[in-house]
């Protein structure tokens, strides 16, 4: 690890603490399972709305393997794209209950073979589920690692790469809480607040500005 990219660590330890928080809602695996399913271009807080209900009405895995399409559309809608989200949820649930005996897999192989599974959300399972140390590309850490020149890529799955070789293990899966935190409060994709920003002088587009 370079000085660099330790000093950014150091201050995202001090600002956010290093505490794992998971920000959405769930008291098992294959819940935030879902929950990470339904999440993909919409709010956490959105999705915690919308699994209040949800996770009551179907409160088994067999009830999400056994749902009605156009109703758990319905339940979902308000998480956009619940066609395919829906569809997905029914595939994976029954793919758990048949071929997992209602276990979530631990295994990135075994998680992406799963219906609307890619890396992110298989990160994130393992991570807050197994404790398996992953990094988890969304979009504020694709756009925040490349302002902060920790990343270069475009694809999310590159990207993955490149902070795994850059960031220390023990900070993979706390380097994306923190940075979710740091997206949503300052460093936003457009006009991001960078007068109250404590990374200014790690920050790639700033310099860009100055020149």
């Amino acid at each position: 690890m370079t000085k660099r990219t330790k000093e950014i660590l150091d201050l995202l330890d001090e600002k956010y603490t290093t505490e794992y928080v998971c920000y959405l809602n769930h008291e098992n695996a294959w819940q935030l399972l879902i929950a990470t399913m339904l999440s993909a271009q919409c709010t956490d807080a959105r999705v915690n709305i919308v699994t209040a209900d949800l996770f009551q009405k179907y409160d088994t895995l067999e009830k999400f393997a056994g749902a009605d399409l156009k109703e758990l559309e319905q339940d979902i809608k308000p998480t956009g794209f619940y066609h395919n989200k829906a569809k997905n949820i029914i595939s994976c649930t029954r793919d758990l209950v048949e071929k997992y005996g209602g276990e979530v897999p631990s295994s990135m192989e075994e998680l992406t073979s799963l219906a609307g599974v890619g890396r992110k959300t298989a990160n994130v399972i393992r991570g807050n589920i197994y404790h398996e140390p992953s990094v988890v590309v969304d979009t504020h850490v694709k756009r925040i690692s490349r302002r902060l020149g920790l990343a270069r890529e475009e694809d999310p799955e590159k990207i993955e790469m490149e902070l795994m070789k850059v960031l220390p293990k023990d900070h993979w899966i706390l380097y994306n809480i923190q940075i979710i935190t740091f997206g949503r409060q300052i460093c936003f994709a457009r006009n991001p607040n960078c007068e109250e920003c404590f990374l200014t002088k790690y920050c790639k587009e700033k310099k860009k500005e100055k020149k």
